[in-house]
């Protein structure tokens, strides 16, 4: 990627950036944790974060599934096995080894996962709203920036029929573990 000239009078100031993207996170906490509201008493943001992984991989195994979340494999057990009490995931056999199980969002853990993303979604499009056009090209570029910088693949348009949920890194490996 080419580096960019800084404009006339601007500071390439790289603790300023880090202040401004981390005012930023909290913004997008507080919006992520207000998308959770409704559900609050059902699912844990950690627990989210593995309804929006199992959403976007599909059926995956435990060690994979803990890999992704980058917790120790006993932890996503006892995630896994919460929400799957809620009715929001649940094991099935792997049709490919019959000696390894895989773990699945239920119908409800999708509709879950889609109801707060679509409240995520509305709420930060209200705020992107209230920016000036200029001001949204920049945010564009910059965090299109920022997003290539850390790793992390964009997110769909609102209008994309495949589901894949914004706000958490995934690895996205070139295949599906099996």
């Amino acid at each position: 990627m080419p580096e960019r000239e800084t404009p006339a009078g601007a500071m390439d100031d790289v603790d300023a950036v880090t202040r401004a993207v981390l005012t930023a996170s909290r913004l997008l906490v507080a919006v992520s944790a207000r998308s959770l509201a409704e559900v609050e008493e059902r699912v844990t943001l950690p627990q989210f974060r593995m309804l929006v992984v199992l959403s976007t991989r599909g059926a995956t195994k435990l060690v994979a599934l803990a890999d992704l979340l980058q917790v120790a494999p006993s932890t996503a057990m006892r995630m896994v096995d919460r929400l799957i009490a809620a009715g929001l995931a649940d094991r099935q056999a792997n049709p490919d080894n019959r000696r390894e199980t895989l773990l699945r969002l239920t119908e409800e853990g999708q509709r879950t996962v889609a109801d707060v993303t679509a409240r995520r979604r509305a709420e930060i499009a209200t705020i992107v709203e209230r920016l000036a056009p200029a001001q949204r090209m920049a945010l564009i570029e910059a965090l299109t920036a920022f997003n290539e910088a850390g790793g992390e693949p964009p997110a769909p348009a609102a209008d994309d029929t495949v589901p894949h949920p914004l706000g958490w890194a995934v690895d996205a490996p070139a295949a599906r573990d099996s």
